[in-house]
C-alpha cells in the first residue's frame, strides 16, 4: 500500500477516490513508566518510555487505517494526518487518517525534454 502525506503520487494518476479512511488506539499511561518518566524529567533528557509508546500508538492507528482503506478496494492513500487527543486523565488517542484511492499508472507522465544541437 502507498501512503503519502501529498495528494498525488509522482507517475500515477488517481484514478478513483474512495474516501475518508481512518485509524485510531488509545493508549493509557503505565504506572511503573510513570516513575521513570517523572525520574528522567527531574535530570532532563528524552522520556524514551512515552517515545516508544506513542511510536507502537502511531503505528497501530496506521494499520487500522490501511485495513479500512483495503476493505474499500484502495491500493493508496493520500493526505495522511496524525492527530491526538487527551481522552481521560493519562490516556490519549492518536487517530492516523487519510483518502483512500486507486492508483494506475500515469500514462501521460511527463518526460525528459529532448536536447537540441545548437
Amino acid at each position: 500500500m502507498i501512503i503519502v502525506t501529498s495528494g498525488n503520487v509522482h507517475g500515477k494518476r488517481i484514478a478513483a477516490t474512495l474516501g475518508l479512511v481512518r485509524g485510531s488506539t488509545v493508549r493509557s499511561r503505565h504506572v511503573g513508566k510513570d516513575i521513570l518518566a517523572f525520574l528522567r524529567n527531574l535530570v532532563g533528557g528524552e522520556v524514551e518510555e512515552y517515545t516508544k509508546m506513542l511510536a507502537e500508538a502511531r503505528e497501530q492507528a496506521i494499520d487500522r487505517m490501511i485495513y479500512d482503506a483495503k476493505r474499500l478496494g484502495a491500493n493508496a492513500i493520500t493526505d495522511l494526518r496524525f492527530g491526538t487527543s487527551s481522552i481521560a486523565q493519562g490516556a490519549a488517542e492518536i487517530l492516523a487518517y487519510g483518502t483512500a484511492v486507486v492508483l494506475e499508472n500515469d500514462i501521460e507522465a511527463p518526460s525528459e525534454p529532448e536536447q537540441t544541437a545548437p
